[in-house]
């Protein structure tokens, strides 16, 4: 028997009619606040999608209306565009309380490539952990989505987390500045704010989504506990009670509200995600209050 899709049809008709938001203006590039994609000089035909109340009516393919009786809506391409990049953290500490973390950040990662292809953007998805892996490009509208959704049912987590690496390597590997939006738990011993902080240097916008289980933040254990890393397998005693897990949440807490500061201090976007919150509540809640998506 198939395994089952991660994203159903119904939801994902649910996310057309958003756009993946960025604020920069990149030299030589369009977008910058994306701007109209709708038909004009000097633009190639792509896609069609469904037409939503709102849309602009010069764009509808009248022909298509008048043989099928559905609106739908012309889609163009206009080159160059924006890069858009999606991280997606492949792990080991991704697979802990079950491998929650890992299914709901693929979920994550294929609706926003959808959202990216239905507007026509280009996506790279890379997987990383100490370095980069995994690499699944798209591009050129929704009929190529079935190979994201086949490139993300096939990534596998594993390894420990190395931040500095493998945003040295990511930074040799794309010259070209753009939105970079990284999916994970950002849980690395090294610390990840600094290689954070080399991202946006560069000149790169940041689009961070730390994603946790309840287990994360909140653990749900009191007294004596002998704890295993998942990625080193190293290990560890202590005595936990309840003031120790009100010290842990806020340590966590205070761990977050750094990375959302590394994120807007360059104009970028921070979204905190509970596994427990619906896919659907984060997108069209979450991620538009932040200006993820509009």
């Amino acid at each position: 028997m198939p395994a089952a899709p991660l994203l159903d049809r119904e939801f994902l008709e649910k996310l057309e009619r958003l756009t993946i938001h960025w604020q920069k203006s990149f030299a030589g590039l369009v977008g910058g606040h994306n701007k109209s994609r709708f038909p004009g000089a000097g633009q190639e035909f792509l896609d069609h999608r469904n037409f939503h109340q709102g849309d602009d009516l010069r764009a509808v393919n009248w022909r298509a209306y008048m043989r099928l009786d559905k609106l739908f809506l012309k889609m163009f391409q206009v080159e160059p565009r924006v890069p858009v990049r999606l991280l997606l953290d492949t792990s080991a500490s991704m697979l802990a309380h079950g491998g929650v973390k890992f299914d709901y950040a693929r979920k994550l990662a294929g609706a926003l490539c959808y959202v990216g292809l239905v507007r026509l953007d280009t996506i790279e998805i890379q997987g990383f952990s100490s370095r980069l892996t995994q690499h699944i490009f798209s591009s050129g509208g929704r009929h190529r989505f079935k190979g994201v959704m086949e490139g993300l049912s096939k990534m596998e987590a594993a390894g420990a987390t190395d931040y500095l690496a493998m945003v040295k390597e990511f930074i040799g590997s794309y010259s070209q500045r753009g939105l970079v939006i990284i999916i994970s738990d950002f849980l690395d011993d090294r610390s990840c704010e600094k290689s954070l902080q080399y991202l946006t240097d560069y000149g790169h916008e940041l689009m961070l989504l730390q994603v946790w289980a309840d287990e994360d933040r909140t653990p749900p254990w009191v007294g004596e506990l002998e704890l295993q890393d998942a990625e080193t397998g190293a290990a560890m005693k202590l005595d936990f009670d309840e003031e120790a897990r009100t010290r842990y949440t806020q340590a966590f807490d205070e761990y977050s509200a750094g990375l959302q500061t590394i994120a807007m201090r360059s104009g970028g976007r921070y979204a905190g995600i509970a596994t427990s919150q619906s896919l659907e509540s984060v997108i069209f809640g979450d991620l538009i209050r932040v200006r993820g998506v509009a």
